[in-house]
């Protein structure tokens, strides 16, 4: 049995483009009733389709003018769950991942400037057990934010 259907694909793709829009206009665009809709938005929350929900911030609003994403090699693939207890600990950190390739983990941070980048990597993020090396990637422009596209089983909205 599949996990979402058609329907679910259509909410899902209405409100990812617009997480405030009411009810009732997602229900009149889907041709089925505002308590149709509830249900189906509390059950993908329920199966976490839906993991989420809130507002982005611009970091650059708040003062936060670098962004970088960090290559971390550790000493050993292992020492993974350590490493994120401690990046979890620095607030500037906003993404994690466990990769392939030759970093062990990458993230993704906001600086103030690169003298804060500095601090961060030289206090803080080297600092953490296991961490061999880094390699910073200043992000100069984001020029594609989207969330995934939504696909129709049997290619039809």
């Amino acid at each position: 049995m599949e996990r979402i259907d058609n329907l679910d694909r259509k909410i899902l793709e209405i409100i990812m483009k617009n997480a405030r829009i009411p009810s009732k206009d997602v229900a009149l665009e889907c041709g089925v009733s505002r308590a149709a809709i509830h249900q189906r938005i509390q059950r993908m929350i329920d199966m976490e389709v839906i993991t989420g929900s809130g507002y982005h911030v611009n970091p650059k609003i708040l003062g936060y003018s670098t962004c970088t994403y960090v290559g971390v090699s550790l000493e050993k693939g292992s020492m993974y769950r350590q490493a994120v207890a401690a990046l979890e600990q620095i607030p500037e950190v906003v993404e994690c991942h466990f990769t392939t390739g030759p970093y062990t983990v990458l993230i993704k941070l906001y600086a103030r400037d690169n003298q804060h980048l500095m601090e961060l990597l030289n206090d803080k993020i080297q600092h953490i057990e296991g961490v061999m090396s880094t390699e910073t990637l200043i992000s100069l422009e984001q020029s594609i934010n989207r969330e995934v596209p939504i696909h129709y089983k049997d290619g039809k909205k």
